[in-house]
């Protein structure tokens, strides 16, 4: 997958011929010290318009033309006063987002026509981002790459497929969505496929693929505690064609991401689909490395989308977390999910050997009378990003949470349920906030700070951001 953004740029200009013949190089200048000073830095691929906009006609068929190659964005350059239906045209019949890109020049009026469309596009409903300076500055060019890093979020969600395996799980209301919301509001195809397509296709998994997966863990997993009864060598191996089934019910379909429901059909009468949810979101596997799929635990679609949009962002596997406690002696929330979460977690990079030599297989709990494991580790320590999308009446609206994740003895995790990986972490607000206010009992991470991408990705998408901090 190209990981880098698209983004198209139009230099705009003045709608009498004679003026724009005067003009044509002072905007043309602003459009290549742009180009070349965002090629220099590397991160985003730009999109030339092959003309500059100085008519209808123009603004129409080069918008057209970048829409048409596939850019993830717009940035419309006004180097000079630039007649400001153009700019409503070319949005109208553009790709979206658009960011608004002006110097600060006194002797040409570019911010003054960055201003005027600006308010054309308002008077039009299109939202709109803006960037004011000289683009040799850092400062104003991360403007254009934070713009472009959340508009190839947004256009690259568009599109996808989600692949819903099974239904409602433990009556979560909060884990349902609409597809037809989700259609209109992201432009996500919700395709909903039985469990029992995991069981049919895990008895077609060929067995030198599941000796091969067996060995590998065997030899990498720091330990795995088998008790002989639910948890034996042949449930794991079972465990290894379930995952092996969803990875073929992913290819086969082109889902993007997945939740699947697990509790209790699959937890209580064949085997628990922890070696699944670590596995999928994992950057590798067995097979070597790969590309981090977006699962889901009890097929709770708002956590899956809330994923995918980290993930996107970040190109990093997502965690995925219950909320399970808050520790006073420590002033940690602890977060500690049913079974299973990304082991990239337990070093933070992409060397399974050592973040595997972390892990450890449980016994899955009695509950869970399928049997099979449980995936544990701790989350290494580092500054992190917690999100969550929720609703409110049907709106939307995504919980952002600065945090700083930190690891405790492994004694702590007794406390909760030491068979599960634990996320013990620091919020910068007193605890009350979160347990008065937060809708949800499942939240999703990255490492890093990503505070203002989210809010900027949100921004595009019309959800509405709630901040804890």
């Amino acid at each position: 997958m190209n990981r880098k953004p698209m983004i198209g740029l139009i230099g705009f200009s003045d709608g009498e011929p004679a003026v724009h013949e005067q003009l044509k190089e002072i905007v043309q200048k602003q459009v290549d010290v742009i180009a070349e000073e965002l090629e220099k830095q590397g991160e985003i691929i730009v999109l030339k318009a092959d003309r500059l906009v100085c008519s209808v006609e123009s603004a129409k068929e080069e918008a057209e033309k970048l829409k048409a190659k596939g850019v993830d964005g717009t940035i419309f350059s006004y180097g000079v006063f630039a007649f400001p239906n153009f700019s409503a045209i070319a949005a109208q019949n553009g790709k979206g987002p658009f960011l608004l890109a002006a110097n600060l020049n006194p002797d040409w009026p570019g911010m003054v026509a960055m201003l005027a469309a600006g308010g054309a596009l308002h008077h039009l409903g299109i939202e709109h981002f803006r960037a004011a300076g000289d683009f040799r500055d850092p400062k104003v060019l991360e403007k254009i790459t934070h713009f472009a890093r959340c508009a190839m979020v947004v256009s690259r969600l568009n599109g996808q497929k989600y692949g819903l395996i099974g239904g409602r799980s433990l009556g979560m209301y909060s884990s349902t969505v609409s597809m037809q919301d989700w259609q209109k509001k992201f432009g996500i195809d919700v395709d909903h496929l039985d469990q029992s397509e995991i069981l049919r296709i895990a008895e077609e998994i060929p067995e030198a693929q599941v000796e091969k997966a067996f060995e590998w863990l065997s030899e990498n997993v720091g330990e795995i505690k088998y008790n002989g009864t639910s948890f034996t060598s042949e449930k794991l191996k079972q465990q290894i064609r379930h995952y092996e089934a969803t990875k073929r019910i992913v290819q086969e379909n082109h889902y993007d991401f997945v939740g699947v429901k697990c509790h209790y059909e699959m937890s209580r009468h064949y085997c628990t689909e922890c070696l699944s949810a670590a596995f999928m979101n994992d950057p590798y596997d067995w097979d070597g490395e790969k590309e981090p799929v977006v699962f889901a635990c009890e097929a709770d679609s708002d956590a899956a989308l809330t994923m995918q949009i980290l993930h996107l962002l970040t190109g990093d596997p997502v965690v995925f977390m219950d909320v399970r406690h808050y520790d006073a002696e420590e002033d940690v929330m602890v977060f500690c999910n049913c079974g299973s979460e990304s082991t990239y977690y337990a070093t933070g990079t992409k060397d399974f050997r050592a973040n595997l030599k972390k892990t450890t297989l449980y016994p899955c709990l009695d509950i869970y009378s399928g049997g099979g494991c449980h995936v544990n580790l701790m989350t290494k320590a580092g500054k992190a990003t917690i999100a969550r999308l929720n609703r409110n009446e049907g709106k939307y609206r995504m919980t952002i949470i600065p945090a700083e994740f930190v690891e405790l003895p492994r004694e702590k995790m007794k406390e909760t349920t030491e068979e599960w990986p634990h996320v013990f972490a620091k919020l910068p607000f007193d605890h009350s906030v979160f347990l008065d206010r937060f809708d949800a009992n499942h939240c999703h991470a990255v490492y890093g700070d990503h505070v203002d991408d989210l809010k900027m990705i949100c921004s595009m998408l019309n959800v509405e951001v709630e901040m804890f901090s």
